[in-house]
């Protein structure tokens, strides 16, 4: 192979990880299924919206990635901020 078979990119890549998810899951786990379902609707449509997409989703994780460390970052803060609106609602 030469290298001009070869293609670099830069990607950022974002994780979204659920706090006490273990927990949740032995409290009440078809809540937490509902709630989680519901946020990552809501967080797939953030991460579109600065332009990224989701890689992979292992069990309570969310991977997307981006190709701007900017726009990962941007995405993350909004995530965070819809994320803890929600929240506030939750007993």
């Amino acid at each position: 192979m030469n290298t001009q078979e070869f293609k670099q990119r830069l990607t950022a890549i974002l994780s979204a990880d659920v706090e006490g998810y273990s927990r949740l899951m032995r409290d009440d786990e078809e809540a937490t299924v509902r709630i989680i379902t519901s946020y990552r609707t809501a967080m797939t449509h953030l991460i579109e919206q600065y332009r990224g997409r989701v890689v992979d989703s292992p069990g309570d994780n969310v991977l997307p990635e981006f190709t701007s460390v900017v726009d990962a970052v941007n995405c993350g803060v909004e995530i965070q901020k819809e994320l803890a609106e929600r929240n506030v609602e939750l007993p």
